[in-house]
């Protein structure tokens, strides 16, 4: 027997913080996740599965209009056509108050009730799936405590949306422990809600697939599904790779490097290593740079220039494959600059340095920006932690004035004539 086990599909959320540039494939950015779940389709049908489980958060938000059902349903007619059954629980983001527009499921798809646990018992393969969908996105209870125990001599299958009892970066919705998931006796637990592979138990299994597209930098690695093999007593998992971009981050360390095309020379560098973990599919880094050196102040007040030297070289060594989502500089100066408390620059520093930690000022300064948050293009409306950016987010203020000092210093206290690259 073999079943394909998948999670947070998330089916047409956009993904987040690329930025737009020349050389961007926007619209393979746009359709990741109807890509994706094109990938599942066709890997269940040449594996010839007998099943598959979706795990929750097949949806991320209310559909826009009905093509993201249309798209689900075609998908599933193509399972259909292959003789293979999907069983489905909801999540907390498509819960079952949350998808408002809803169409008629294929016959091959069963979706597990909002209100209490239902079985599913496929006899000819001696399989009993258990599972219960979110009624609303947040659900606070243990959902898994009223599972009914396996059912004797078959081999049963535990489906859940959960963050057990907690995992960074995940709500703790339908929380509950692993000895409770171990007490019902089931052969292999399909958890959803957590967007990393993980295998939290083996014999009996449970298991986190992952998501199967990730969906900004927070989401690295390799993305997919779980191929579940029972093999008699013996039980076979197979990560199968199915996303079809890939999210890493790039750090590069510049200590000490005395010249900016040094910079881009680190840079390609990591571009090749970071190649290495792509699959073969296209990919998206985020490059951090750090370290103290010479050129700190090059690098922010011409920071335009260099990231666009970066993009330049990420799309060569890439031909055309790499993208680059953010640059951040983290870089540090080698020697403080010095000012004059009394002067107009002292002034500016130091009212820059006393903002951060003035939390009324901070209170204001936000509501100043509240304007600037609807005119901000949609991907970067998304939560900072996603790539975005939140005007209104004191944390965020915060991050940004430092920027601003840093800008201000190296453009300020730059002697004249001294500035690498200008002439002397």
């Amino acid at each position: 027997m073999k079943f394909i086990h998948a999670a947070d599909i998330h089916l047409d959320s956009p993904l987040c913080g690329l930025a737009r540039y020349e050389g961007v494939p926007l619209e393979q950015i746009q359709n990741a996740t109807r890509k994706a779940l094109v990938n599942l389709v066709n890997v269940a049908c040449q594996e010839a599965v007998d099943f598959i489980l979706l795990a929750g958060d097949l949806y991320d938000v209310d559909w826009k209009d009905y093509n993201t059902g249309l798209f689900f349903n075609q998908q599933m007619t193509k399972l259909r056509e292959a003789k293979i059954p999907v069983f489905i629980v909801l999540g907390n983001h498509d819960a079952g108050n949350s998808i408002t527009k809803e169409l008629r499921l294929p016959e091959n798809v069963t979706r597990f009730s909002t209100t209490k646990p239902e079985t599913a018992v496929l006899e000819h393969l001696g399989v009993a799936i258990h599972g219960q969908s979110f009624a609303n996105k947040m659900v606070t209870e243990d959902l898994s405590a009223h599972y009914p125990s396996a059912i004797p001599g078959l081999f049963n299958i535990g489906m859940l949306h959960t963050a057990l009892t907690g995992r960074q970066d995940h709500a703790p919705y339908a929380p509950c422990s692993l000895p409770g998931l171990l007490a019902h006796g089931y052969d292999y637990w399909a958890l959803g809600h957590v967007h990393k592979r993980e295998v939290v138990h083996e014999k009996p299994w449970v298991v986190f697939s992952g998501n199967l597209q990730g969906r900004h930098v927070r989401e690295t690695g390799s993305k997919g599904c779980t191929l579940v093999e029972v093999l008699g007593p013996q039980i076979k998992l197979t990560h199968l790779a199915l996303a079809v971009l890939h999210w890493e981050i790039g750090l590069v360390d510049v200590s000490a490097v005395t010249q900016p095309e040094e910079v881009i020379d680190r840079a390609r560098a990591v571009v090749n290593q970071v190649l290495q973990t792509a699959e073969g599919k296209p990919l998206a880094v985020r490059f951090i740079f750090t370290g103290v050196c010479p050129i700190h102040n090059e690098l922010q007040s011409n920071s335009e220039r260099w990231v666009n030297e970066i993009r330049a070289t990420a799309m060569d060594v890439g031909v055309g494959n790499i993208w680059v989502e953010k640059v951040q500089w983290q870089t540090q100066s080698p020697a403080t600059p010095q000012w004059q408390e009394e002067g107009p620059v002292g002034e500016l520093i130091t009212l820059l340095h006393a903002l951060p930690e003035d939390a009324d000022r901070l209170q204001l300064l936000s509501k100043e920006f509240r304007f600037l948050k609807n005119a901000l293009p949609v991907e970067a409306r998304q939560p900072e932690n996603e790539g975005g950016v939140d005007p209104e987010n004191p944390a965020t203020i915060r991050r940004l004035l430092k920027g601003v000092e840093e800008l201000l210093l190296s453009r300020l206290l730059e002697p004249v004539g001294t500035k690498i690259g200008a002439p002397i």
